[in-house]
Protein backbone atom coordinates (compact mmCIF):
# COMPACT_ATOMS: atom_id res chain seq x y z
CA UNK A 1 0.00 0.00 0.00
CA UNK A 2 1.21 3.50 -0.80
CA UNK A 3 0.93 5.83 2.21
CA UNK A 4 -1.27 8.88 1.66
CA UNK A 5 -2.96 11.72 3.49
CA UNK A 6 -6.17 13.59 2.76
CA UNK A 7 -5.88 17.36 2.40
CA UNK A 8 -8.71 19.86 2.83
CA UNK A 9 -8.19 23.41 1.61
CA UNK A 10 -9.73 25.69 4.21
CA UNK A 11 -9.88 29.16 5.73
CA UNK A 12 -9.45 28.17 9.40
CA UNK A 13 -7.47 25.00 10.18
CA UNK A 14 -8.17 25.32 13.92
CA UNK A 15 -11.94 25.03 13.43
CA UNK A 16 -11.54 22.22 10.92
CA UNK A 17 -9.14 20.24 13.15
CA UNK A 18 -11.58 20.48 16.05
CA UNK A 19 -14.65 19.52 13.96
CA UNK A 20 -13.15 16.62 11.99
CA UNK A 21 -11.30 15.16 14.99
CA UNK A 22 -14.66 15.01 16.76
CA UNK A 23 -16.53 13.69 13.71
CA UNK A 24 -14.05 10.89 12.98
CA UNK A 25 -12.77 9.99 16.45
CA UNK A 26 -9.34 11.34 15.47
CA UNK A 27 -7.04 13.57 17.50
CA UNK A 28 -4.99 16.66 16.74
CA UNK A 29 -1.57 15.51 15.56
CA UNK A 30 1.10 16.15 18.19
CA UNK A 31 4.02 18.38 17.22
CA UNK A 32 7.17 16.50 16.15
CA UNK A 33 9.51 15.35 18.91
CA UNK A 34 11.69 18.15 20.26
CA UNK A 35 9.14 20.93 19.57
CA UNK A 36 6.69 22.46 22.03
CA UNK A 37 4.13 23.10 19.30
CA UNK A 38 3.67 23.14 15.52
CA UNK A 39 4.52 26.84 15.17
CA UNK A 40 7.95 26.12 16.71
CA UNK A 41 8.42 23.28 14.24
CA UNK A 42 7.37 25.42 11.26
CA UNK A 43 9.74 28.21 12.39
CA UNK A 44 12.60 25.68 12.41
CA UNK A 45 11.66 24.73 8.85
CA UNK A 46 11.97 28.36 7.73
CA UNK A 47 8.27 29.25 7.47
CA UNK A 48 7.94 33.07 7.76
CA UNK A 49 6.32 34.38 10.94
CA UNK A 50 3.46 35.97 8.97
CA UNK A 51 2.50 32.52 7.64
CA UNK A 52 2.23 30.92 11.10
CA UNK A 53 -1.01 30.41 12.99
CA UNK A 54 -1.40 33.54 15.15
CA UNK A 55 -4.35 32.13 17.11
CA UNK A 56 -3.08 28.69 18.02
CA UNK A 57 -0.11 26.36 18.04
CA UNK A 58 -0.07 25.83 14.28
CA UNK A 59 -1.58 22.34 14.36
CA UNK A 60 -3.36 21.79 11.09
CA UNK A 61 -3.65 18.02 11.01
CA UNK A 62 -5.44 15.14 12.66
CA UNK A 63 -4.49 11.49 12.99
CA UNK A 64 -6.26 8.25 13.79
CA UNK A 65 -5.22 7.29 17.35
CA UNK A 66 -5.45 3.61 16.33
CA UNK A 67 -3.02 4.25 13.49
CA UNK A 68 -5.21 2.72 10.78
CA UNK A 69 -6.81 5.73 9.07
CA UNK A 70 -5.01 8.33 6.96
CA UNK A 71 -3.58 11.56 8.32
CA UNK A 72 -5.78 14.53 7.38
CA UNK A 73 -4.21 17.94 6.84
CA UNK A 74 -6.13 21.23 6.72
CA UNK A 75 -4.24 23.54 4.40
CA UNK A 76 -5.03 27.25 4.76
CA UNK A 77 -5.80 28.93 1.44
CA UNK A 78 -6.97 32.49 0.71
CA UNK A 79 -9.90 31.61 -1.54
CA UNK A 80 -13.20 30.21 -0.29
CA UNK A 81 -14.94 27.05 -1.45
CA UNK A 82 -16.33 27.67 -4.92
CA UNK A 83 -18.55 24.69 -5.77
CA UNK A 84 -19.55 21.15 -4.99
CA UNK A 85 -16.87 18.81 -3.67
CA UNK A 86 -15.49 16.37 -6.23
CA UNK A 87 -14.57 14.06 -3.34
CA UNK A 88 -16.36 13.66 -0.03
CA UNK A 89 -16.22 11.48 3.06
CA UNK A 90 -18.91 8.94 3.93
CA UNK A 91 -19.07 8.41 7.68
CA UNK A 92 -20.42 4.95 8.44
CA UNK A 93 -22.66 5.68 11.41
CA UNK A 94 -25.42 3.12 10.80
CA UNK A 95 -23.74 -0.16 11.62
CA UNK A 96 -24.14 -1.57 8.10
CA UNK A 97 -26.80 -3.30 6.03
CA UNK A 98 -27.13 -6.24 8.44
CA UNK A 99 -28.74 -3.78 10.91
CA UNK A 100 -32.48 -3.19 10.36
CA UNK A 101 -33.29 0.03 8.49
CA UNK A 102 -35.19 1.59 11.40
CA UNK A 103 -32.16 1.18 13.71
CA UNK A 104 -29.76 2.45 11.03
CA UNK A 105 -31.97 5.53 10.62
CA UNK A 106 -31.96 6.18 14.39
CA UNK A 107 -28.17 5.89 14.54
CA UNK A 108 -27.66 8.20 11.57
CA UNK A 109 -30.09 10.77 12.96
CA UNK A 110 -28.36 10.70 16.36
CA UNK A 111 -24.97 11.25 14.71
CA UNK A 112 -26.39 14.04 12.52
CA UNK A 113 -27.74 15.81 15.60
CA UNK A 114 -24.39 15.43 17.39
CA UNK A 115 -22.46 16.82 14.43
CA UNK A 116 -24.89 19.71 14.04
CA UNK A 117 -24.01 20.69 17.63
CA UNK A 118 -20.32 20.48 16.62
CA UNK A 119 -20.84 22.91 13.71
CA UNK A 120 -22.15 20.84 10.77
CA UNK A 121 -25.17 21.78 8.67
CA UNK A 122 -27.76 19.27 7.48
CA UNK A 123 -28.47 19.56 3.75
CA UNK A 124 -30.83 16.71 2.88
CA UNK A 125 -31.91 13.14 3.58
CA UNK A 126 -31.36 10.38 1.02
CA UNK A 127 -34.10 7.77 1.57
CA UNK A 128 -35.55 6.44 -1.69
CA UNK A 129 -38.93 4.73 -1.12
CA UNK A 130 -37.95 1.67 -3.12
CA UNK A 131 -34.54 1.07 -1.51
CA UNK A 132 -33.19 -0.21 1.79
CA UNK A 133 -31.14 2.95 2.22
CA UNK A 134 -30.98 5.96 4.54
CA UNK A 135 -28.30 8.66 4.58
CA UNK A 136 -27.97 12.31 5.54
CA UNK A 137 -25.93 14.74 3.46
CA UNK A 138 -24.23 17.38 5.59
CA UNK A 139 -21.65 20.16 5.40
CA UNK A 140 -18.73 20.79 7.73
CA UNK A 141 -18.18 24.29 9.21
CA UNK A 142 -16.59 25.52 5.95
CA UNK A 143 -19.19 24.02 3.61
CA UNK A 144 -17.51 20.78 2.54
CA UNK A 145 -20.11 18.08 1.92
CA UNK A 146 -20.03 14.69 3.64
CA UNK A 147 -22.53 11.89 4.17
CA UNK A 148 -23.67 9.92 7.17
CA UNK A 149 -24.71 6.45 6.06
Amino acid sequence: MTPFQLTFDCADPTIMVRFWADALGYEAEPAPAGFDNWNAYWRSAGVPEEDLDPAGDGCGSIVDPRGSGPRIWFQPVPEGKAGKNRLHLDIRASGGREVPLAIRKERIEAEAARLELAGATRLRVLAPDDQDHYAVVMQDPEGNEFCLA
